[in-house]
């Protein structure tokens, strides 16, 4: 089994992973790790802020490092944001049958009233550089944007509306 977790920034995709890592013992595959390995490596020009550029740059690789997976039937939890929405597309049904999606979305009254909370567990599970300039209205546009984008090709969204732990806790059991 392949878990994909995605979602915006600052949504919790890393301190999820950790917790599936903990509970269901599936090593886990950081997309941020491998970007940033072929950034400091000079592999690419694509810097950090390349969202896009980057998304179309590593899904390739990330793609194939799930089909490897599956065809060794290996468990991995694949976590980062540089899922395309179309995603998908790229497997046969044969690999689709082995990957559970789940993508992490916050609703704007969740981050208006939670935006201290969220930002402060920002480095749980790995340090951020810092990201002040992060605001709630940035955290809003990059939430619709993973929504609009994955909901317009079909997929489900966990919505955290109202307790972050409660809906983790839904998707764990």
């Amino acid at each position: 089994m392949v878990i994909i977790i995605t979602g915006a920034s600052h949504v919790g995709k890393t301190v999820l992973a950790q917790r599936m890592l903990e509970k269901y013992k599936y090593p886990c595959f950081s997309i941020d790790h491998l970007k940033m390995g072929l950034i400091r490596s000079g592999i690419t020009d694509l810097t950090p802020e390349d969202d896009d550029e980057l998304t179309v740059y590593l899904w390739p690789i990330v793609r194939e490092i799930i089909k490897t997976a599956i065809e060794n039937k290996q468990n991995l939890i694949v976590e980062g944001c540089y899922i395309p929405f179309d995603w998908r597309n790229s497997f046969d049904e044969q690999y689709l049958q082995s990957i559970r999606f789940l993508c992490l979305a916050m609703s704007d009254e969740y981050i208006d009233s939670h935006f201290g909370e969220i930002k402060s567990h920002a480095s749980d599970i790995e340090r951020r550089i810092n990201d002040s300039y992060y605001t709630v209205e940035q955290l809003k546009q990059d939430n619709h944007q993973i929504i609009n984008g994955y909901n317009s090709y079909g997929e489900k969204i966990t919505l955290i509306t109202e307790s972050y732990e409660n809906s983790l806790r839904g998707i764990l059991d």
